[in-house]
Protein backbone atom coordinates (compact mmCIF):
# COMPACT_ATOMS: atom_id res chain seq x y z
CA UNK A 1 0.00 0.00 0.00
CA UNK A 2 2.86 2.50 0.49
CA UNK A 3 4.48 2.08 -2.78
CA UNK A 4 1.13 2.64 -4.08
CA UNK A 5 0.09 5.44 -2.42
CA UNK A 6 3.82 6.25 -3.23
CA UNK A 7 3.51 6.48 -6.65
CA UNK A 8 -0.01 8.01 -6.59
CA UNK A 9 1.64 10.73 -4.90
CA UNK A 10 4.35 11.15 -7.64
CA UNK A 11 1.76 10.96 -10.28
CA UNK A 12 -0.36 13.67 -8.85
CA UNK A 13 3.23 15.79 -8.15
CA UNK A 14 3.96 15.53 -11.79
CA UNK A 15 0.82 16.43 -13.43
CA UNK A 16 0.14 19.26 -11.16
CA UNK A 17 3.72 20.26 -11.61
CA UNK A 18 6.17 20.90 -14.49
CA UNK A 19 4.58 18.39 -16.70
CA UNK A 20 0.83 19.69 -16.46
CA UNK A 21 2.00 23.32 -17.18
CA UNK A 22 3.74 22.03 -20.04
CA UNK A 23 1.10 20.62 -21.22
CA UNK A 24 -0.95 23.20 -20.69
CA UNK A 25 1.61 25.83 -22.46
CA UNK A 26 1.89 22.90 -25.66
CA UNK A 27 -1.78 22.35 -25.80
CA UNK A 28 -2.77 23.78 -29.11
CA UNK A 29 0.47 21.82 -30.99
CA UNK A 30 -0.32 18.49 -28.89
CA UNK A 31 -4.13 18.09 -29.89
CA UNK A 32 -3.04 19.09 -33.60
CA UNK A 33 -0.27 16.54 -33.37
CA UNK A 34 -3.09 13.76 -32.19
CA UNK A 35 -6.05 14.88 -34.01
CA UNK A 36 -6.27 11.57 -35.81
CA UNK A 37 -6.66 9.47 -32.43
CA UNK A 38 -9.18 12.01 -31.40
CA UNK A 39 -11.22 11.56 -34.74
CA UNK A 40 -11.28 7.93 -33.98
CA UNK A 41 -12.46 8.37 -30.94
CA UNK A 42 -15.22 10.32 -31.89
CA UNK A 43 -15.94 8.69 -34.57
CA UNK A 44 -16.51 5.64 -32.50
CA UNK A 45 -18.53 6.87 -29.65
CA UNK A 46 -21.18 7.99 -32.44
CA UNK A 47 -21.38 4.81 -33.67
CA UNK A 48 -22.47 3.63 -30.08
CA UNK A 49 -25.07 6.57 -30.24
CA UNK A 50 -23.77 7.39 -26.32
CA UNK A 51 -25.71 9.91 -24.99
CA UNK A 52 -23.43 10.72 -21.97
CA UNK A 53 -20.05 10.17 -22.45
CA UNK A 54 -17.05 9.88 -19.60
CA UNK A 55 -13.48 11.05 -21.26
CA UNK A 56 -10.52 9.51 -18.67
CA UNK A 57 -7.24 11.32 -18.20
CA UNK A 58 -9.04 14.50 -20.38
CA UNK A 59 -5.67 16.80 -19.79
CA UNK A 60 -7.06 19.96 -21.70
CA UNK A 61 -9.70 18.50 -23.16
CA UNK A 62 -9.32 18.41 -26.66
CA UNK A 63 -11.10 15.14 -26.90
CA UNK A 64 -13.86 15.77 -24.54
CA UNK A 65 -14.81 19.31 -26.51
CA UNK A 66 -14.81 17.38 -29.89
CA UNK A 67 -16.72 14.43 -28.32
CA UNK A 68 -19.36 16.79 -26.65
CA UNK A 69 -19.91 18.50 -29.76
CA UNK A 70 -20.73 15.58 -31.60
CA UNK A 71 -22.96 13.67 -28.90
CA UNK A 72 -24.19 16.35 -26.65
CA UNK A 73 -22.61 16.29 -23.72
CA UNK A 74 -19.03 14.82 -22.23
CA UNK A 75 -17.58 14.93 -19.11
CA UNK A 76 -13.57 15.21 -18.68
CA UNK A 77 -11.48 13.57 -15.52
CA UNK A 78 -8.06 14.41 -15.05
CA UNK A 79 -5.70 14.47 -12.04
CA UNK A 80 -3.99 17.50 -13.28
CA UNK A 81 -5.08 20.72 -12.25
CA UNK A 82 -3.62 22.99 -14.11
CA UNK A 83 -5.04 21.29 -17.39
CA UNK A 84 -8.58 20.84 -16.17
CA UNK A 85 -8.50 24.47 -15.73
CA UNK A 86 -7.31 24.78 -19.06
CA UNK A 87 -10.15 22.57 -20.31
CA UNK A 88 -13.17 24.30 -18.22
CA UNK A 89 -11.59 28.07 -20.10
CA UNK A 90 -11.22 26.79 -23.29
CA UNK A 91 -15.11 24.97 -23.21
CA UNK A 92 -16.49 28.37 -21.54
CA UNK A 93 -14.98 30.21 -24.90
CA UNK A 94 -16.39 27.70 -27.26
CA UNK A 95 -19.30 27.38 -25.45
CA UNK A 96 -18.92 23.53 -25.74
CA UNK A 97 -21.69 21.18 -23.50
CA UNK A 98 -18.80 19.64 -21.46
CA UNK A 99 -17.85 19.52 -17.77
CA UNK A 100 -14.91 19.12 -16.19
CA UNK A 101 -14.16 16.93 -12.85
CA UNK A 102 -10.35 17.06 -11.42
CA UNK A 103 -9.85 13.74 -9.74
CA UNK A 104 -8.08 10.55 -9.83
CA UNK A 105 -10.48 8.30 -11.91
CA UNK A 106 -8.78 5.41 -10.36
CA UNK A 107 -10.57 6.12 -6.87
CA UNK A 108 -13.31 8.78 -7.96
CA UNK A 109 -16.30 8.07 -6.51
CA UNK A 110 -18.47 8.12 -9.60
CA UNK A 111 -22.25 8.40 -9.50
CA UNK A 112 -23.11 4.62 -10.46
CA UNK A 113 -24.07 3.77 -14.47
CA UNK A 114 -23.97 7.29 -14.94
CA UNK A 115 -22.43 6.88 -18.45
CA UNK A 116 -22.90 4.80 -21.42
CA UNK A 117 -19.60 5.36 -22.71
CA UNK A 118 -15.95 5.79 -21.91
CA UNK A 119 -13.30 6.89 -23.91
CA UNK A 120 -9.75 7.98 -23.28
CA UNK A 121 -6.63 9.30 -25.47
CA UNK A 122 -3.18 8.47 -24.12
CA UNK A 123 -4.98 8.85 -20.62
CA UNK A 124 -5.37 5.29 -18.81
CA UNK A 125 -1.36 4.04 -19.01
CA UNK A 126 -0.91 6.73 -15.37
CA UNK A 127 -2.53 4.30 -13.40
CA UNK A 128 -0.95 2.50 -10.15
CA UNK A 129 -3.35 -0.32 -10.00
CA UNK A 130 -5.35 -0.22 -13.44
CA UNK A 131 -7.81 -3.82 -12.43
CA UNK A 132 -9.00 -1.46 -9.74
CA UNK A 133 -8.85 2.01 -12.05
CA UNK A 134 -11.58 0.06 -14.55
CA UNK A 135 -13.34 -1.22 -12.10
CA UNK A 136 -14.49 2.13 -10.91
CA UNK A 137 -14.80 2.87 -14.28
CA UNK A 138 -17.13 0.18 -14.85
CA UNK A 139 -18.69 0.91 -12.17
CA UNK A 140 -19.56 4.33 -13.61
CA UNK A 141 -21.49 3.55 -16.59
CA UNK A 142 -24.42 0.69 -17.00
CA UNK A 143 -24.36 -2.52 -18.43
CA UNK A 144 -22.99 -3.20 -22.28
CA UNK A 145 -21.73 0.18 -22.26
CA UNK A 146 -18.40 0.71 -24.78
CA UNK A 147 -14.90 1.59 -23.59
CA UNK A 148 -12.81 2.78 -26.23
CA UNK A 149 -9.44 3.91 -25.89
CA UNK A 150 -6.05 4.66 -27.53
CA UNK A 151 -2.45 3.34 -25.99
CA UNK A 152 1.01 3.34 -26.86
CA UNK A 153 2.37 0.16 -28.43
CA UNK A 154 6.27 -0.60 -27.44
CA UNK A 155 9.28 2.13 -27.68
CA UNK A 156 10.52 0.18 -30.40
CA UNK A 157 7.66 0.66 -32.86
CA UNK A 158 8.13 4.46 -31.41
CA UNK A 159 11.18 5.57 -32.01
CA UNK A 160 10.36 9.48 -32.43
CA UNK A 161 8.88 9.43 -28.53
CA UNK A 162 11.98 8.15 -27.31
CA UNK A 163 14.53 9.84 -29.52
CA UNK A 164 15.16 13.36 -26.84
CA UNK A 165 16.61 10.56 -24.33
CA UNK A 166 18.40 8.55 -26.41
CA UNK A 167 20.60 11.63 -27.63
CA UNK A 168 20.33 13.34 -24.14
CA UNK A 169 21.56 10.06 -22.38
CA UNK A 170 25.22 10.48 -22.95
CA UNK A 171 24.92 14.11 -21.02
CA UNK A 172 22.27 12.90 -18.31
CA UNK A 173 23.31 8.98 -17.15
CA UNK A 174 20.49 9.43 -14.73
CA UNK A 175 17.46 9.89 -16.67
CA UNK A 176 15.02 6.99 -16.02
CA UNK A 177 14.87 3.76 -18.10
CA UNK A 178 11.69 2.97 -19.37
CA UNK A 179 10.59 0.29 -17.34
CA UNK A 180 7.53 -2.67 -18.87
CA UNK A 181 4.42 -2.50 -16.75
CA UNK A 182 4.89 0.33 -14.65
CA UNK A 183 3.02 3.04 -14.78
CA UNK A 184 3.92 5.68 -17.82
CA UNK A 185 3.66 6.38 -21.77
CA UNK A 186 4.37 2.24 -22.69
CA UNK A 187 2.45 0.83 -19.52
CA UNK A 188 -0.12 -0.76 -21.69
CA UNK A 189 1.99 -1.78 -24.88
CA UNK A 190 1.49 -5.81 -23.86
CA UNK A 191 -1.73 -6.32 -25.19
CA UNK A 192 -2.27 -9.53 -23.43
CA UNK A 193 -1.73 -7.40 -20.46
CA UNK A 194 -4.98 -5.10 -21.25
CA UNK A 195 -6.88 -8.33 -21.81
CA UNK A 196 -6.18 -9.35 -18.80
CA UNK A 197 -6.73 -6.32 -16.91
CA UNK A 198 -10.04 -5.59 -18.44
CA UNK A 199 -11.06 -9.18 -18.16
CA UNK A 200 -10.55 -8.80 -14.51
CA UNK A 201 -12.31 -5.58 -13.92
CA UNK A 202 -15.49 -6.05 -15.44
CA UNK A 203 -15.24 -5.79 -19.11
CA UNK A 204 -15.80 -7.89 -22.10
CA UNK A 205 -15.70 -8.53 -25.91
CA UNK A 206 -11.95 -6.80 -25.52
CA UNK A 207 -10.91 -5.95 -28.90
CA UNK A 208 -7.51 -5.00 -29.46
CA UNK A 209 -6.17 -3.73 -33.25
CA UNK A 210 -2.98 -2.20 -34.35
CA UNK A 211 -3.58 1.70 -35.18
CA UNK A 212 -0.50 3.46 -37.03
CA UNK A 213 -1.35 7.45 -37.86
CA UNK A 214 1.01 9.95 -39.07
CA UNK A 215 1.46 12.65 -36.50
CA UNK A 216 2.90 16.05 -37.92
CA UNK A 217 3.64 19.53 -36.16
CA UNK A 218 5.65 22.64 -37.18
CA UNK A 219 9.32 22.05 -36.92
CA UNK A 220 9.66 25.73 -35.23
CA UNK A 221 7.79 23.90 -31.98
CA UNK A 222 9.92 20.67 -32.11
CA UNK A 223 12.43 22.22 -29.52
CA UNK A 224 9.95 23.25 -27.12
CA UNK A 225 8.30 20.34 -27.36
CA UNK A 226 11.26 18.12 -27.04
CA UNK A 227 12.64 20.14 -23.68
CA UNK A 228 9.21 20.66 -22.11
CA UNK A 229 7.80 17.18 -22.35
CA UNK A 230 8.93 13.44 -21.39
CA UNK A 231 11.56 12.28 -19.39
CA UNK A 232 13.70 15.10 -20.79
CA UNK A 233 11.42 17.82 -19.91
CA UNK A 234 11.81 16.95 -16.26
CA UNK A 235 14.91 16.61 -16.34
CA UNK A 236 16.67 19.75 -18.41
CA UNK A 237 15.61 22.11 -15.94
CA UNK A 238 17.85 20.49 -13.22
CA UNK A 239 20.81 21.59 -15.54
CA UNK A 240 22.18 24.45 -13.97
CA UNK A 241 25.01 25.03 -16.38
CA UNK A 242 24.04 26.91 -19.78
CA UNK A 243 26.94 25.95 -21.91
CA UNK A 244 26.16 21.79 -20.89
CA UNK A 245 22.30 22.55 -21.41
CA UNK A 246 23.00 24.17 -24.90
CA UNK A 247 24.82 21.13 -26.20
CA UNK A 248 21.91 18.65 -24.87
CA UNK A 249 19.59 20.47 -26.91
CA UNK A 250 22.06 20.78 -29.91
CA UNK A 251 22.36 16.89 -29.78
CA UNK A 252 19.01 16.30 -29.40
CA UNK A 253 17.59 18.20 -32.26
CA UNK A 254 20.22 16.82 -34.51
CA UNK A 255 19.02 13.69 -33.45
CA UNK A 256 14.93 14.25 -34.84
CA UNK A 257 16.76 15.11 -37.90
CA UNK A 258 15.39 12.11 -39.76
CA UNK A 259 11.81 13.21 -38.77
CA UNK A 260 12.03 17.05 -40.41
CA UNK A 261 10.55 17.48 -43.85
CA UNK A 262 11.03 21.43 -44.36
CA UNK A 263 8.77 23.08 -42.26
CA UNK A 264 7.07 20.44 -40.71
CA UNK A 265 8.10 17.19 -38.35
CA UNK A 266 6.00 13.93 -38.95
CA UNK A 267 6.26 10.28 -37.95
CA UNK A 268 4.28 7.63 -37.26
CA UNK A 269 2.60 6.68 -33.71
CA UNK A 270 2.01 3.11 -33.82
CA UNK A 271 -1.03 2.24 -31.15
CA UNK A 272 -3.51 -0.02 -29.88
CA UNK A 273 -6.86 0.91 -30.49
CA UNK A 274 -8.78 -0.69 -27.65
CA UNK A 275 -12.71 -1.99 -27.15
CA UNK A 276 -15.03 -3.40 -24.60
CA UNK A 277 -17.97 -3.53 -23.38
CA UNK A 278 -19.33 -3.19 -19.53
CA UNK A 279 -20.37 -6.85 -18.38
CA UNK A 280 -23.91 -7.12 -17.25
CA UNK A 281 -23.63 -7.10 -13.60
CA UNK A 282 -24.16 -10.19 -11.68
CA UNK A 283 -27.12 -9.98 -9.27
CA UNK A 284 -26.61 -11.38 -5.60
Amino acid sequence: MDAERRTDDEQAARWNGRAGHAWVDLQAVLDEMFRPFEHLLVEAVASERAGRVLDVGCGTGGVTRAVARRVGHCVGVDISGPMIDAARAWSEQEGVPASFVRADAQEHAFEPGAFDAVVSRFGVMFFDDPVRAFANLRRAVRDEAALRFVVWRGPDENPFMTTAERAARPFLPDLPARRPDEPGQFAFADPDRIRGILSGSGWTDVDIRPVDAVCTLPERELARYFTRLGPLGMFLPEVEDEQTRARIVQAVRAAFDPFVEGSGVRFTAACWTVGARAAEAKLS
